[in-house]
């Protein structure tokens, strides 16, 4: 088997004609394909580059957000979330476009982290200031259904070196 990158990752909105105003006007993804589904809900899909989309679902009768559960409650200080949701979807964008991201998302009143993270391997795995470790710079937001997004820069290559932790098993989590 062998894939080419994610086609499309799927998530469900609250508002489908927000959630379009956000993708497209805020973050300039075009709308590419609408579906209206049997069941009288909707499916779109947005370009977000690269060859790569994101697509929402829409039904009248979904069950609510669940903050802390399925989506992040508030990053970067409680960021957990339930085994098999998504925790945030990253878009890559270059570095020298991370500053202008920040200077939208501020105008468009969107909330966002006011600062670009440099993610290390220190500790608290990120650093104030850029330096030769920092591997993926990033700015955080939400959209209108508190989704967690990203745009991610990759400032490095990586190599063997940078597989260096031993995979965790259930057995290990304090529940267990």
């Amino acid at each position: 088997m062998k894939t080419k990158g994610i086609n499309h990752v799927a998530l469900v909105c609250r508002d489908m004609k927000e959630t379009v105003q956000f993708y497209t006007e805020v973050l300039k993804m075009p709308l590419f394909k609408t579906v209206q589904l049997p069941d009288g809900g909707q499916h779109f899909f947005f370009d977000c580059g690269g060859g790569n989309s994101v697509a929402f679902f829409w039904w009248k009768d979904a069950p609510p957000a669940a903050p802390g559960i399925a989506s992040v409650r508030k990053f970067p200080f409680d960021a957990k979330t339930a085994h098999g949701s998504m925790n945030h979807l990253a878009f890559h964008m270059e570095e020298d476009e991370l500053e202008a991201a920040l200077e939208r998302l501020e105008e468009a009143g969107v909330e966002h982290t006011h600062m670009v993270f440099n993610h290390d391997d220190s500790p608290s795995g990120y650093a104030k200031e850029m330096h030769e470790g920092v591997f993926v710079r990033s700015v955080y937001f939400s959209d209108p259904d508190g989704i967690l997004l990203e745009f991610a820069a990759t400032t490095k290559k990586f190599g063997p070196e940078d597989v260096a932790h031993e995979p965790a098993t259930a057995e290990t989590r304090e529940d267990a």
